[in-house]
């Protein structure tokens, strides 16, 4: 990838404080800067309690920033109210996570399809749409089942089509393959890869060094702090 790639996630000092001004105040970002190009891969790692959770929630507009400035496809986040954040949430972010968070009653294409209910896409399109990101996962043949009847990795797979679905250039995995076996795990990673390729831009929040290999670069969180860790000859997918 050229390093020349626009960045379409860009932070400047950014500071989250959590109850400033009490006994209870907790700094959980320190003036973080940050740079990630359209259609890199990057990981970001620490232990629980570092930051990187944090840190997702305001990459992700989940959350505000105490300090500093976030662009997010270069627009200042900061400048918008709590609809417009949503709004680009909407259409700029996929989130998929550890837990798959699938809705048990609804089948796989109905998982899928939902998120376009909130952007107001008719029906017929959504089903249409949600189909297609099945089958780009390779999950045609499981539409009409429900979670319960799938394997981890397969609902895995339903929550990246579904965090797809409405076509955002940048896609946040929080510990992805966490709940999976070795070998499934292995496939949901090729699979980000292939994500990768047709220019998405993903970020991989992991605590395992072995997940975080896969990646073109390696973020480090420790209290509060972003460190770019080195990358050793030879390593990486």
């Amino acid at each position: 990838m050229s390093q020349a790639a626009p960045p379409v996630i860009e932070t400047r000092a950014l500071g989250k404080v959590y109850s400033p001004g009490t006994e209870a105040e907790v700094i959980a970002l320190r003036d973080v800067d940050l740079r990630i190009g359209s259609g890199e891969f990057v990981a970001i790692m620490g232990p629980s309690g570092s930051g990187k959770s944090t840190l997702m929630n305001l990459l992700g507009c989940l959350d505000t920033p105490s300090s500093g400035s976030y662009l997010c496809d270069g627009t200042d986040v900061a400048t918008l109210d709590a609809e417009e954040r949503a709004a680009l949430r909407l259409e700029k972010i996929g989130f998929v996570f550890q837990g798959f968070n699938l809705l048990p009653r609804m089948n796989a294409l109905e998982n899928v399809a939902m998120p376009m209910g909130y952007a107001n896409v008719p029906r017929e399109e959504r089903l249409q749409r949600a189909r297609e990101a099945l089958q780009d996962v390779g999950l045609a043949d499981r539409a009409g089942h429900r979670p319960s009847e799938l394997s981890g990795g397969q609902q895995q797979r339903v929550a990246i089509a579904r965090a797809l679905i409405n076509r955002p250039p940048i896609l946040f995995a929080d510990e992805p393959t966490g709940a999976l076996d070795s070998r499934t795990g292995e496939e949901i990673l090729a699979l980000f890869k292939r994500l990768q390729q047709d220019d998405h831009t993903v970020v991989l929040i992991t605590h395992d060094p072995d997940v975080a290999r896969h990646c073109d670069r390696i973020f480090v969180m420790r209290d509060g702090e972003l460190h770019e860790q080195p990358r050793m000859p030879g390593v990486g997918a």
